[in-house]
């Protein structure tokens, strides 16, 4: 049984696994162990020039041996400072091959020197380079699958109507518009993250009514819940005027609101209530869905990109899993932000923005 820690067992699969070999002290600047180097080569050298003298020793022969004691030391002495030095530029050659699992042993992290704060700082690099290549991986493989579903679907409707196999219904041909409504969001979706990523996105400020807002963006969501009866109640206040990107809002709660009417029982109510924080020049709102709840451990996850919530006991919702990671990024576009806070009525999305820009 190997009792190698993770850093270890990465710099032994690189061929780079070492351990401190410097015979001087653990200092906290390469500096001063250079000077001390320097310090004990001269005074080493010096005595045994001296000694070798007095013995009668001849001095081409004393300072010739004297100089290659000298170069010993120091080679001895460096070769344990530079170590680490080695052992990173070995280690960056197995990043740049693509293994980013690798890491500087901790031999080298453990030095107070200027030598172990750039092993550290490596460390740190090679984690974010794992974690970044992992996120690309894992995008890849989301993507892939949530546009293979669709296009599946649509390819076998279609051919099932071209081989005369069903017939072009309007249940079927509505079925067809449901799927290619669904990549068109996905579309949409993917290049709003694009856009996140790029820190590309741009933001048109106008003023509004907050109260018209709300209604204008509740309508469509309604129209589309038709047949789940469920009933949205609103209780915003008139007269709030505030400044922002009237499209990117309403990205933020069109996501909100159809992921509460999504995740509540048909027959349901969803209850949207705003105020104002006038000591903080913000708007609040609040969108409840009623009956159900959202566990503390899993309130952050539900943010993340392609993390899809629960419709029942074990069954993801149909979506991308990308749409409240683009609300809490159009929230952070606006100075504002989304979470989950603790209510007894049932999963509660707070949205605080801004007034004014």
């Amino acid at each position: 049984m190997s009792n190698e820690t993770p850093n270890q067992h990465a710099a032994s699969r690189s061929g780079t696994r070492h351990r401190d070999e410097r015979p001087i002290g653990r200092f906290s600047s390469l500096k001063t162990e250079l000077s001390l180097l320097i310090v004990i080569a001269t005074a080493i050298a010096f005595i045994m020039a001296w000694i070798l003298l007095k013995v009668g020793w001849s001095g081409w022969l004393a300072m010739p041996l004297t100089l290659l004691v000298a170069l010993g030391i120091t080679y001895l002495f460096s070769r344990g400072m530079t170590a680490p030095l080695r052992q990173i530029r070995d280690v960056a050659k197995v990043m740049a091959d693509g293994d980013y699992t690798v890491r500087v042993d901790d031999a080298a992290t453990a030095r107070n020197d200027e030598i172990g704060q750039l092993a550290r700082s490596f460390n740190e690099m090679a984690g974010e380079l794992q974690h970044a290549d992992q996120m690309r991986r894992d995008m890849v493989a989301n993507v892939s699958h949530e546009l293979r579903t669709p296009v599946s679907a649509l390819q076998a409707m279609v051919e099932n109507m071209a081989d005369g196999v069903t017939e072009p219904t309007p249940a079927n041909l509505e079925g067809i518009l449901n799927q290619t409504h669904r990549l068109s969001d996905l579309i949409a979706f993917l290049l709003d993250l694009s856009r996140m990523e790029a820190g590309a996105a741009s933001l048109n400020i106008e003023s509004f009514d907050f109260a018209d807002f709300i209604d204008e963006t509740v309508e469509p969501l309604e129209i589309a819940d038709a047949g789940h009866a469920h009933t949205i109640h609103m209780n915003i206040p008139q007269g709030i005027i505030m400044e922002g990107d009237q499209d990117r809002l309403r990205q933020l709660f069109t996501n909100i609101i159809g992921n509460a009417l999504k995740h509540s029982p048909d027959g349901t109510a969803v209850l949207i209530e705003a105020r104002e924080d006038e000591d903080n020049g913000t708007v609040v709102t609040n969108v409840v869905n009623f009956g159900s709840q959202i566990e503390p451990e899993a309130r952050s996850d539900i943010f993340r990109r392609f993390v899809k919530g629960k419709t029942g006991p074990g069954t993801e919702s149909g979506g991308t899993g990308l749409g409240l990671s683009i609300s809490r990024w159009a929230a952070q576009l606006h100075g504002g932000t989304v979470k989950v806070v603790d209510d007894v009525r049932g999963a509660d999305f707070e949205i605080t923005l801004p007034k004014y820009h």
